[in-house]
């Protein structure tokens, strides 16, 4: 008798960029079709630099009306996760937004060397699409309207995404966490 290994997917909840133990969490809900995505993730490089001890979590949140292939594209990010590839896919996806297609996604894996049939196989059967929709539907339940939407641990951030407004909102939750007691 065969038994099948279960597969354990790490889900985009899961995946952080910068220190897994942060007290303070950057959270982006993007679309990688969007015209400001490559601009905001600079503007999050950036913010990240000035504060080391944060992380950062893109959830997925394509607007599939609009941008037919941002869904896909959230996809080929979570299979590259899996391979513990996720912010390398992201900056090439970020640079390449209007060239998304399957087979186009299928080369940048290759190029960072995770692709092959299974990765390609993962795109055309859309074995990761339920977790882009996990994350349509969490973004949804946060007030999530369209992207860029961004959080700083979970509180929605309003006005143009700057650095000043991300700084400060990360500013704004340092002084709200409850202060360590000294030795």
């Amino acid at each position: 008798m065969f038994t099948r290994k279960e597969e354990t997917i790490i889900i985009p909840a899961s995946i952080f960029i910068g220190p897994s133990k942060a007290r303070i969490t950057l959270m982006e809900y993007g679309d990688y079709e969007c015209e400001t995505a490559l601009h905001n993730d600079l503007i999050v490089r950036e913010v990240l630099q000035r504060y080391p001890d944060v992380n950062f979590n893109y959830r997925h949140f394509p607007q599939t009306r609009i941008h037919q292939k941002a869904h896909k594209a959230a996809e080929a990010a979570i299979a590259a996760a899996q391979r513990g590839k996720f912010a390398q896919m992201h900056d090439v996806i970020l640079h390449n937004r209007k060239n998304l297609g399957t087979a186009s996604l299928a080369f940048y894996a290759h190029e960072l060397g995770i692709g092959g049939i299974n990765f390609l196989d993962s795109l055309v059967t859309g074995k990761y699409g339920r977790y882009v929709q996990d994350d349509l539907a969490g973004g949804m339940r946060l007030g999530v309207k369209e992207a860029p939407a961004f959080f700083v641990n979970g509180k929605k951030l309003e006005g143009k995404i700057t650095v000043r407004n991300l700084s400060d909102n990360i500013e704004a939750a340092y002084d709200a966490l409850p202060k360590r007691k000294a030795s």
